[in-house]
């Protein structure tokens, strides 16, 4: 299918053709039929793309806070690796349409094949052929509204909750400044709910629309004055911002035009320092508009479909979609009336070039053909003699910031390896990562991989509740398998994957790689003809993870899971021996953070303080290690300190390793039989279940003994 796709580091924009999307659990597969650019938003984004690194640093200083930050902690190299690995990542554009469902997930109900529908969300609802849409991002057209009409169903739910954060009442007088897209159906909406509107812009050819579309008044120019008149010199009752400006003037100017204990409502992206004065002499109401409802950025209602009951919260962002397209029906608002220019989307490029050039334009569509075939799958390149004479012939599935930025990369410096096809949810990622990496195909069905004869080698690098599935597809298929890690959420998972593994003639390997850094390499040979049992203490200072991150939703599993495992699983290499009991104690405050007492079989003991409460900047990983007569201590894979004996060695690194590289060298060489697995089995289900028994008795707040999930294979 056709996607229009945006390089964000070189802002370089094209029309690509790429799988179709994934139909995931709560989404539709929405065959589109038209899609709305924006003008304001869209040119927002494509000229920031364009913008030198310089200038997108301007831009957006709170993601340069964010690099200077992992600097601190990770390092420059690290960082500009993952900096660029972002910056790399192709965005997709668009996030208002119109079309036909083409296929359910059987967890929607109130959609049906066939229904005619408009979307809403960015990275949901794109400039492409096919877009796979959450529930509550996708309602059904009300009889009689055009594709062309409903295709504006997202600026036309973000004007309609700026007017609930004004409040309008009947016979109000308002003005509505800056009249693109939102700035127009803003006019609309409060002349449908009883009230006296003046419009203003500089441009006077969207005057001149405005008062077309029922503006009592509109000017260019004089808005003082203007509102002075429209009000009988009491001031607006409301003025609603739906500018686009880095200046702060239009919010200035909407506190002087408005009268005492007045409303001002800001909608458009605007400069928002502002002077206490006006505000305060007046007692303004100043409210911000949150794009298109409540519901909007929250993970929770958007991805995983949870509902806000009606009566506590009236108006969601869906809710507000099918009311703007109620009132479409009704002929109350006439958003067909705002387009000045329509594309193919295959002259998707062309469209794209107004936003740059200084021809008139407003609402432009892009059109799609009403047949398409569907592909989740296409050849990125022809099938090369490379995956024809590798001893190893890789197929991935799941391509993020990870993936792109150490597991390829590592695997790409492995001699004898090719990759074969790619499978992400998204089609643009699949289709990039295979153009950069070089994969003969993209794909977003992970079937396509499991069934394909050239690919013998798999590694899963999805988010971790998909993990224990997939692996174990992988191994039912007789490939091998690398997983990052966790490989299992729960104890059920973990019994299907390791009994999938003892048949499977593939070989299992799991991402817990700290085991083959360098430096925990050392720490375990300086203790290996030790003659008693360890002492070790691992602190982690993991910082916050955001409450919307996967990581901490259904899909993640919680951090736990997902990352203490890498601290069991080194803990348990260094005592080379199996934990059998766990006792742990978290905290209310953080649920992310853990105090966890490891117990192994040969007498040894380990404590996992892993915090989220820390200061982030602070280095994140402090092991120490005792033994007689020895002490080993590991500062964040940069400085390891042996004293063994009354000698102390000091060693330091320039650069952290934490050991990628060396486990998947380990586990080629263990797929084509040049080495040992890895890890044994035993291993994997010991330290998996020792890190589910984290989770319990951090609940039970008992001792939770590890029971023996090994294999008979071990």
């Amino acid at each position: 299918m056709k996607q229009i796709i945006q390089n964000y580091r070189s802002g370089k924009l094209e029309v690509a053709d790429v799988p179709v999307p994934e139909l995931r659990s709560g989404t539709v597969l929405v065959h589109t039929r038209v899609s709305l650019i924006s003008a304001g938003t869209e040119r927002q984004l494509v000229q920031l793309a364009k913008a030198s690194l310089v200038g997108k640093a301007a831009a957006r200083p709170d993601l340069v806070r964010q690099v200077v930050r992992k600097v601190e902690r990770d390092g420059v190299v690290e960082t500009v690796g993952a900096v660029f690995s972002k910056l790399d990542t192709p965005i997709p554009l668009g996030y208002s349409l119109s079309g036909t469902v083409f296929d359910v997930h059987p967890s929607v109900t109130h959609l049906a094949v066939g229904d005619r529908v408009a979307c809403a969300g960015a990275g949901h609802a794109n400039h492409a052929e096919f877009n796979a849409v959450p529930k509550h991002l996708c309602v059904k057209l009300p009889d009689g509204v055009s594709d062309d009409d409903a295709s504006f169903v997202t600026v036309g739910a973000i004007a309609l909750q700026g007017l609930r954060q004004a409040q309008p009442t009947l016979g109000e007088r308002f003005v509505v400044l800056g009249l693109g897209l939102i700035g127009q159906l803003t006019v609309q909406l409060l002349k449908a709910n009883g009230c006296r509107v003046l419009g203003y812009d500089p441009d006077a050819s969207k005057v001149e629309l405005a008062r077309k579309l029922g503006a009592d008044r509109a000017v260019a120019s004089d808005l003082v004055e203007a509102t002075q008149n429209f009000t009988g010199g009491v001031g607006a009752d409301g003025v609603i911002v739906a500018a686009s400006s880095s200046s702060n003037e239009p919010v200035r100017t909407a506190a002087e035009i408005s009268r005492l204990k007045g409303r001002v409502v800001v909608v458009g992206l605007v400069g928002m320092e502002l002077e206490r004065e006006p505000f305060y002499r007046k007692e303004l109401d100043l409210r911000l508009s949150m794009s298109y409802g409540p519901g909007r950025y929250d993970p929770a209602y958007e991805q995983e479909g949870h509902d806000y009951p009606i009566a506590y919260v009236r108006w969601t962002e869906q809710r507000n979609m099918t009311a703007f397209l109620e009132l479409v029906a009704g002929s109350k608002v006439t958003p067909v009336e705002l387009v000045s220019h329509r594309f193919p989307i295959g002259e998707a490029e062309k469209a794209y070039e107004l936003l740059d050039g200084k021809a008139p334009h407003l609402g432009i569509l892009l059109n799609y053909p009403a047949d398409t075939a569907v592909s989740r799958r296409i050849a990125v390149g022809a099938r090369s003699h490379a995956v024809a004479v590798s001893k190893n012939r890789v197929g991935v599935i799941g391509a993020g910031n990870f993936a792109k930025s150490v597991l390829l990369p590592a695997l790409k410096k492995q001699s004898n390896v090719a990759f074969t096809s790619v499978v992400t949810a998204s089609g643009i990622s699949a289709h990039h990562v295979a153009r950069k990496f070089g994969f003969g195909s993209a794909s977003t069905e992970a079937m396509s991989v499991f069934g394909d004869p050239d690919t013998n080698t798999v590694v899963v690098a999805t988010r971790h509740s998909t993990h224990a599935r997939l692996t174990r597809m992988g191994l039912d298929a007789g490939k091998h398998v690398f997983c990052e890690k966790p490989i299992a959420l729960t104890e059920a998972e973990l019994i299907e994957v390791m009994e999938a593994a003892e048949k499977s003639a593939g070989t299992l390997a799991v991402g817990f790689n700290r085991r083959f850094a360098p430096q925990v390499r050392t720490i375990k040979d300086a203790f290996a003809d030790r003659t008693g049992p360890l002492m070790m203490a691992y602190r982690v200072n993991a910082g916050v993870v955001p409450a919307t991150s996967w990581l901490v939703g259904e899909e993640g599993g919680g951090r736990i899971l997902g990352e203490v495992c890498h601290f069991v699983d080194t803990l348990s290499f260094i005592a080379d021996a199996p934990v059998v009991a766990v006792s742990a104690q978290g905290t209310d405050a953080s649920p992310d953070s853990v105090a966890a007492t490891l117990t192994f079989a040969d007498g040894s003991v380990g404590t996992i303080l892993y915090t989220a409460v820390g200061d982030p900047a602070y280095p994140k990983e402090y092991l120490e290690v005792f033994a007689a007569d020895r002490v080993a201590i590991l500062d964040d894979f940069r400085a390891l300190t042996l004293s063994i004996r009354g000698k102390r060695k000091r060693r330091r690194t320039l650069s952290r390793d934490k050991g990628h590289r060396d486990l998947l060298r380990a586990f080629v060489k263990a797929t084509r039989g040049e080495g040992a697995r890895p890890f044994t089995l035993a291993e994997i289900a010991n330290v998996t279940s020792a890190t589910l028994a984290i989770e319990q008795a951090v609940k039970t707040r008992a001792q939770v003994a590890v029971e023996d999930r090994s294999p008979a294979q071990g």
